[in-house]
């Protein structure tokens, strides 16, 4: 075979697939093409966290503020333990030859942004020890005795745990 045979046949060959040679160079050429994005907006593989609820405190003041003869109110709350949240697990009991054990592992669930999180099973809300509410119609007896009744079977306090007192 000569080089001129050679030649001929890669012309052929050419001739035969230029458009999927043409496809291939294209492809080629992209490829080595830098990418360059202007305002890229991608998400963070982080937990983006909604709209922050109301706490107890703000959602208490609001309803305290309709109770009529009550004006504005403020409301500040203590508490002896936070939240607790409770996650399911998964408890592996094994008795071997020479050891016994348990093993506790987290059930984790994914969402459909492939974020993971454990699986809760309880939330147990958190324990007050006492109110404190400042309102301008303290000084009737007929609201502070609505406000602590309101408070009281809101938090679970009892009335000698709940402060009401005229906003000045």
């Amino acid at each position: 075979m000569d080089i001129k045979s050679i030649g001929n046949k890669i012309a052929v060959l050419i001739k035969k697939y230029r458009y999927a040679a043409i496809v291939l160079l294209v492809g080629v050429v992209l490829m080595t093409i830098p990418e360059v994005r202007k305002n890229d907006k991608t998400v963070s593989p982080v937990t983006v966290k909604p709209q922050s609820e109301p706490t107890m405190e703000e959602r208490l003041s609001s309803i305290l503020s309709r109770i009529d003869g009550a004006g504005k109110v403020s409301v500040m709350l203590t508490e002896a333990a936070g939240e607790e949240i409770f996650y399911q697990t998964n408890d592996n009991i094994s008795n071997g030859e020479n050891a016994s054990g348990k093993d506790h592992n987290t059930v984790i669930v994914t969402d459909s942004n492939r974020n993971q999180n454990g699986l809760i099973r309880q939330i147990n809300p958190p324990v007050y020890l006492g109110a404190i509410i400042a309102c301008q119609g303290a000084d009737n007896p007929t609201v502070q005795l609505a406000i602590v009744d309101a408070v009281s079977k809101i938090t679970g306090l009892g009335a000698n745990h709940i402060s009401v007192l005229k906003m000045k």
